[in-house]
């Protein structure tokens, strides 16, 4: 078979990679495979369709939030039951099907942002999604994302830093996503089952040979990294894990990508970024309050992310997991029983080194006269401001304004959200 027709019939599409000139020449010349020590790592989780931020954290201390939301609103915790929602201040509490995240925040470890998203004024998914991604609000020529560009700037070059694991940053994808783009390497699998088995076997053997016998260019050297990727994953003998006793992954597909995220971080193959995302946040009609097509998607994502920390354990003190959406939704109810699209929305950062137990950010208030547009939660906290401190705080990027181009905040405006180290 001619190579061309080779690599057009499709057994390059395994895995999705974007890699910079010196990864790919670190590869092409043959060099061993990276040693791998336990180190920081970043697992950033993007509810996709504009999660409604007044019903994960419900705001039962601002009397505003019960007259403009009759229908939609989370009874207040003094009423107690089921469906009211679980204190966390005396301000703030949890959706009734996020109790499973309380126990984080009552240990000091998760730390829910209010307030928070893109300056943006879009209302669009696309966009929102593209902005909170490449990290330039209302900017759509950015080519790259800003967890690559913090990739990048954290180091590439062999002269200066040591050759990196082809596991360094891993999104649980069909395809890389918008944030990971960029030349900075980065590997994209539906699952790691898939990834070994796809990867694996006599086929698999022929494509290695055949890039052997290339020239050292890019397809020779992308090639090869897959190939070096599969033996160290292969090593780990993920098809042999088990979670932490008594850890129950939901068996939705979300649940599964973090099990398998742990999976990665606990076989010590170099993770430092993870990836995930989860869709069916863009709740216009029925969207219901305590119960209802919202209560079940939160249960769902509160119940995966409490069991990714309890099975991580001890490891969580290397770990901060960030949950992020493109923005929020309308404080009023539309006719059909759901929100429409909003603006400032809510974050979640769980980690040994969040500063948890405490609500994050300025409340605005919900007011009609304290409203963005007289509709919306109204912006306090620049999503940049949040991912710039754990950059710096959680990683010790040395400068996080260069993965931000654009944006002037420094250290005054973030949130405290991290510890300092």
């Amino acid at each position: 078979m001619q190579r061309r027709a080779f690599v057009k019939s499709g057994a390059l599409a395994l895995v999705t990679m974007g890699l910079s000139p010196a990864f790919l020449r670190r590869t092409a010349f043959g060099l061993p495979l990276p040693g791998v020590a336990r180190g920081k790592v970043l697992i950033c989780l993007f509810q996709r369709g504009a999660a409604d931020a007044l019903s994960m954290v419900v705001p039962h201390g601002d009397a505003a939030y019960y007259a403009a939301r009759p229908t939609l609103a989370i009874a207040r915790p003094t009423r107690g039951g089921e469906d009211a929602a679980v204190d966390l201040d005396g301000m703030f509490g949890l959706h009734p099907a996020l109790s499973s995240l309380a126990p984080l925040y009552r240990d000091g470890i998760l730390a829910p942002i209010v307030a928070v998203g893109s300056p943006s004024a879009t209302r669009s998914h696309f966009d929102a999604q593209d902005y909170m991604e490449s990290g330039t609000p209302d900017l759509k020529g950015t080519r790259d994302g800003w967890l690559n560009r913090y990739l990048a700037v954290a180091g590439t070059c062999e002269a200066c830093t040591p050759a990196r694991s082809p596991f360094r940053a891993v999104a649980m994808a069909a395809q890389t996503p918008r944030i990971l783009q960029g030349p900075s390497a980065a590997i994209a699998m539906t699952s790691l089952g898939d990834f070994t088995v796809r990867a694996g076997g006599s086929s698999a053997e022929r494509l290695e040979a055949l890039y052997r016998t290339g020239s050292a260019d890019v397809v020779h050297a992308s090639g090869q990294e897959m190939f070096d990727a599969v033996k160290m994953l292969r090593a780990a003998r993920p098809e042999q894990y088990l979670p932490r006793s008594g850890v129950e992954y939901p068996r939705s597909p979300f649940g599964q990508r973090l099990r398998e995220i742990a999976q990665l971080i606990k076989a010590n193959v170099g993770l430092e970024v993870a990836f995930a995302d989860v869709g069916g946040w863009d709740t216009h009609v029925n969207q219901g309050s305590a119960t209802g097509q919202l209560a079940v998607r939160l249960r769902d994502f509160g119940s995966a992310i409490a069991a990714l920390v309890a099975d991580l354990g001890d490891r969580m003190s290397d770990v901060v997991i960030l949950t992020m959406s493109e923005f929020g939704r309308t404080v009023r109810p539309n006719g059909s029983g759901g929100t429409d699209h909003g603006h400032a929305g809510a974050m979640f950062a769980i980690g040994g080194q969040v500063a948890g137990g405490r609500v994050h950010g300025v409340w605005p208030g919900l007011a009609r006269e304290q409203l963005y547009e007289g509709r919306d939660l109204a912006l306090t906290t620049d999503f940049r401001a949040v991912f710039s401190e754990v950059l710096a705080r959680h990683f010790a990027a040395p400068d996080p304004s260069a993965v931000f181009p654009g944006y002037a905040g420094d250290a005054s405006r973030w949130r405290g959200i991290l510890r300092a180290t």
